[in-house]
């Protein structure tokens, strides 16, 4: 999934400084990924730790998370219900073909018309299994991420979902096929959260905290707002032209409240070592980071240079460079 922040590139960079500080060897450590996305972070945690807790407060990012994450066993007859949605006889009129594609007269194109119809019969397929409880919630969750990620691919975006295109792309004009969204299988169980990341700080703790809060004024629930809409799959008059829904708002987007939301984050942290992912553009400087995190233990950084995301390189044309300096601020409490 092509996603702002990611973290997939900067993986190894991730892990070789969290080995550098804590040491190689994580069995008995509980590692926290508190602003998760896409999860792609605690994943590669999940196999070398005792626990990973992951949270986001974009329900997408939950669904997702509930599956790669928190699944961890076989599931019973996943090829089989992946197989049985692919083959249903596509429904009229649901709630993604009315709002987001132009067959329906919406003026919306998100997805072609097939497969704006496929996204709505797979979801309302999914729905009446977990209602009648057909499905247990592993295989719900590792149903609804496999959608996410299958919708996904055939978008008509470029990149997030702020804006559709004016002409299907060719990647869009394919026909949905849903395909697995397949997880890593290991003995220890793991927590998934749905929260604010401040409350949630609160109430937890650990070894291992890693960081990587929105990094400028681009909210997540505005960017990527069609996951959200089929992952919820709940009634909603969508606004204007990109039919956006209503949306909680994060104040790591807003210059006014980052610093004393960032800074209320460290304060209430119960971990030994905490590491925040952040860039040389976004709205805390290295020396504001450094001045907050200083003050509750030894403060140490490392960098490396990152390509810039596709979104950025093709919409925002004010933008000289192709790449940023990914900085990774350490905190040894």
């Amino acid at each position: 999934m092509n996603y702002i922040g990611s973290k997939n590139k900067l993986s190894s960079f991730i892990k070789s400084a969290v080995y550098s500080v804590v040491g190689k060897n994580l069995s008995n450590k509980i590692f926290c990924d508190i602003f998760a996305g896409t999860g792609i972070v605690g994943r590669n945690f999940k196999q070398e730790v005792k626990q990973v807790i992951s949270n986001d407060f974009e329900y997408y990012s939950y669904v997702l998370n509930k599956n790669y994450i928190e699944n961890h066993n076989k599931l019973e007859n996943q090829e089989l219900l992946i197989e049985e949605l692919n083959q249903l006889p596509l429904v009229e009129n649901g709630f993604v073909f009315k709002n987001y594609c132009l067959g329906s007269g919406s003026k919306r194109q998100y997805f072609s018309d097939y497969n704006g119809k496929k996204i709505d019969t797979i979801r309302q397929q999914i729905a009446k299994w977990n209602t009648v409880n057909q499905t247990k919630p592993s295989q719900y969750y590792f149903l609804l991420a496999s959608l996410l990620e299958s919708a996904d691919k055939v978008a008509n975006t470029a990149s997030v979902y702020g804006a559709f295109l004016k002409h299907l792309k060719k990647t869009a004009q394919k026909k949905l096929i849903l395909q697995p969204a397949n997880f890593e299988i290991n003995d220890n169980e793991h927590k998934v959260f749905n929260r604010d990341s401040n409350e949630l700080i609160k109430e937890i703790s650990g070894d291992i905290l890693y960081l990587d809060p929105p990094y400028n004024a681009r909210q997540y629930g505005s960017n990527y707002h069609i996951l959200n809409t089929i992952a919820k799959y709940n009634e909603f008059e969508p606004k204007g032209k990109t039919g956006l829904p209503n949306y909680q708002k994060s104040k790591y987007c807003s210059k006014n409240y980052v610093l004393s939301e960032f800074e209320n984050l460290i304060k209430n942290a119960n971990f030994n070592y905490i590491f925040l992912s952040y860039n040389n553009e976004g709205l805390m400087s290295v020396g504001d980071v450094k001045k907050i995190m200083s003050k509750y233990g030894k403060y140490d950084i490392t960098a490396t240079n990152y390509q810039r995301f596709k979104a950025d390189k093709d919409e925002n044309r004010n933008h000289k460079a192709n790449s940023t300096e990914e900085y990774l601020h350490i905190l040894e409490r």
